[in-house]
């Protein structure tokens, strides 16, 4: 990957830009396309549905399955027979924009799709129209309907589709071919069964409603944005463009108000009431009952009422409390077969499965989510090393039993007693995916289309400080032992993601950077998940100096085993918290840092979303001790490194004013920096260009501050550091 390792100043020379690795990543998507993904198996485990595209290249997804009876791959479903699905999404409405921005979609043609009950239909919008799918005939046909549509789902039986579309839900009854409109926008900002933007971005729940177990009624969450401030994002490039406007709930002004109805086919509407809880986490129906899960505004209580359909009555099934704050974990509440109900709960210092109130899981055992309940059985992800996720089930008569936890991350599926398991690992490249039938003694493999990045990370996993961090290390394969090498730490660092784990596809990028002569350090501390609920609540009330502490006491520990690390020169990088992290690092320890290129950072942690915010640092008016402790506008003056800022004028998640603001500041009090502004670009940077030229423009702007002899350090005045350094 590089040219020539014996460059001046321990740099090596750029790399050719002709099947580089920066532009493959971006054509790849980050080496996941082609890869199959988005599984569905049939109740009888017979059938398994997946979504892949063509190719490793090839952002147009189409719908397969796969048969136990031949054992045979068939493409069902091709957007480009269909004749819709542009890749780059122009022709989509702006609801599925949206859904895609907060669920991080980068791919093209069929990113999703429903079915009923027997997995014998499927539904899915190709440009906003919508298609329905006879899974067993291989038979795809467009629907009437109005455009727009989002976010389509059959019914049980799968002889009715409802959908959204202009913010109303509609139902298509396939038989009589017409289209009832169930509820209509009765105001400005009200939208019918779709999900509102902190359920979307932070609570992982994408949908806004449910059908019932029988198909005669909906539940539908009604979202009405007038309460929460408008924010306008403009074009800069296009003047001539009218701002979008966005509702945005920042921290400490109000949230949508989002309520429910059972709405049944014939049009009768039952209003749900669940005392003053704000958040709608989760709704899970079947026939055990509909249960609706909320929380309150401070997220210290996660109830789940059980809900009668016909007069909307609800009553406490169950409540955690916590005085920080409760987990929305994936997968839960669900009920097993026998209608014993299951949850996930922080017990004892570990998140544990727990069935009709008992914990199942010994409290060795880290549960990070609820995959299925089949029948009784319970297939659910957890680790006892947070570098590695397996796969473990419980059932009432064999407890709890490991399914996959070989090292690595593993995701899966357990539907009819057929097991679907995807592994990605040190050892390969990409994920691979395999099938096993109860009544089958091989395994088969769903191929695979993703492109290899044709190199090896050299990533070697480690355990440092006190805390007993978990970290990695990557070094150029060019590297002499004995030959110092500047440092760069290459974290996310903050909650709800892990950058260290047993899968070599999480160190591609680090990798890349450590051949451009680089010393690469990835840093979980605490805050990031895997490590219990202790681990992860120590960041309550303050989002800055538990996540700085760790980077630095792990960047000391390594470099004590490690001496060619060379402490004197430091840089860091991040995007969105690792962009936060990475600003914070120069601002609050440049005796530790010396460069840093933020990506869409969090300055202003009042200018973030409620749920996310006020989850760690509470309301702004009743804990502004908390948002100073973590905001960067008040460090500006500190600043004598050299400082990147990019962001993506665009952003609807971090939005540009974060940049902008601590620019602003940074000129206030004279201290030089850079800032490349994106235009057009969102948080994912999905653009090909962008995120190829990104890494790129990071390297050079790394060289530069890096060089020896301490070119990094600027003129700064020593009495504002020193002064910094006496309030930490």
């Amino acid at each position: 990957m590089t040219d020539s390792p014996d460059a001046p100043e321990n740099f090596p020379a750029p790399e050719s830009p002709v099947g580089s690795f920066p532009r493959r990543q971006a054509r790849t998507r980050r080496f996941t396309l082609g890869a199959p993904r988005g599984v569905t198996v049939s109740p009888d485990g017979r059938r398994v549905v997946f979504l892949r595209s063509r190719g490793g290249t090839d952002p147009v997804t189409c719908l397969w399955t796969l048969d136990a009876a031949t054992g045979q791959e068939r493409l069902v479903a091709d957007p480009g027979d269909l004749g819709g699905g542009s890749p780059d999404g122009a022709d989509l409405p702006p609801e599925e924009r949206a859904r895609r921005e907060r669920s991080r979609e980068q791919a093209g043609g069929i990113v999703a799709y429903a079915t009923d009950s027997d997995v014998t239909t499927a539904a899915f919008t190709l440009g906003g129209e919508l298609h329905v799918t006879d899974l067993a005939a291989g038979v795809t046909v467009a629907l009437d309907s109005p455009g727009g549509v989002v976010d389509p789902r059959p019914d049980p039986s799968g002889l009715r589709i409802a959908y959204v579309s202009g913010g109303a839900l509609h139902v298509h009854d396939r038989h009589a071919a017409t289209t009832t409109v169930l509820a209509r926008p009765d105001g400005p900002g009200v939208t019918h069964g779709l999900a509102d933007f902190v359920a979307a971005e932070e609570m992982g729940r994408m949908r806004g409603f449910w059908w019932s177990p029988d198909g005669d009624a909906l539940l539908v969450s009604r979202v009405d944005t007038a309460p929460v401030r408008r924010w306008y994002i403009a074009d800069p490039e296009n003047p001539e463009r009218t701002p979008t406007e966005i509702a945005y709930p920042a921290a400490g002004t109000p949230n949508a108000l989002v309520t429910c109805e059972v709405i049944a086919l014939d049009g009768a509407r039952t209003t749900v009431g669940w005392g003053a809880d704000e958040y709608l986490a989760r709704v899970y129906w079947d026939g055990h009952g509909l249960l609706v899960t909320t929380a309150p505004r401070d997220q210290t209580a996660l109830r789940t009422w059980l809900v009668d359909p016909g007069t909307g009555a609800t009553r406490l099934r169950h409540e955690q409390t916590d005085p920080a704050w409760v987990d929305v974990v994936p997968g839960v509440p669900a009920h097993t077969a026998a209608g014993e109900l299951v949850t996930v709960e922080a017990r004892d210092g570990a998140y544990r499965l727990v069935v009709d109130g008992a914990p199942v899981t010994p409290g060795t055992l880290q549960v990070h989510d609820v995959v299925d309940v089949d029948g009784d059985v319970v297939l659910f992800r957890a680790s006892t090393d947070p570098v590695s996720t397996g796969l473990w089930t419980w059932g009432p008569e064999a407890g709890v039993t490991a399914v996959a936890t070989a090292p690595g991350m593993h995701h899966g599926r357990l539907v009819g007693g057929t097991l679907v398991v995807t592994r990605a690992d040190l050892d390969t490249d990409g994920s691979r995916t395999t099938v096993r039938w109860p009544d089958g003694d091989a395994e088969l493999v769903i191929t695979s289309h993703a492109e290899s990045p044709g190199f090896v990370p050299r990533v070697t996993l480690l355990i440092r400080g006190e805390r007993e961090l978990r970290t990695a290390l990557l070094l150029p394969s060019w590297h002499t032992p004995g030959t110092s090498l500047p440092v760069l730490m290459d974290p996310y660092g903050g909650p709800h993601s892990q950058r260290v784990v047993a899968q070599r596809g999480a160190y591609l990028t680090s990798q890349w950077f450590a051949e451009q002569g680089f010393a690469v350090v990835v840093v979980d501390g605490r805050g990031t998940p895997g490590r219990g609920p202790v681990f992860e609540r120590a960041v309550h009330g303050d989002l800055a100096g538990p996540v700085l502490d760790d980077q630095v006491d792990a960047l000391h520990a390594v470099a004590a085993q490690h001496p060619d690390l060379d402490l004197s020169r430091v840089g860091i990088r991040g995007w969105s918290f690792g962009g936060y992290l990475a600003a914070l690092a120069v601002l609050r320890r440049p005796d530790v840092f010396h460069a840093a290129v933020a990506g869409a950072p969090v300055t202003d942690w009042s200018l973030y979303d409620t749920h996310y915010t006020e989850r760690y640092l509470g309301r702004p008016d009743t804990h502004p001790d908390a948002y100073a402790r973590s905001s960067l506008l008040d460090d500006a003056p500190a600043l004598i490194r050299p400082l990147l800022l990019i962001h993506g004028l665009a952003d609807d998640n971090v939005v540009a004013a974060h940049t902008l603001r601590l620019s602003s500041a940074l000129l206030a009090a004279g201290r030089p920096h850079t800032v490349l502004p994106l235009s057009g670009v969102t948080h994912m940077t999905p653009q090909e260009v962008v995120a190829e030229n990104l890494l790129r423009l990071q390297v050079r702007f790394l060289r530069d501050a890096l060089r020896p002899g301490g070119a990094a350090t600027e003129a700064g005045p020593p009495s504002t550091v020193s002064s910094r350094a006496r309030r930490r």
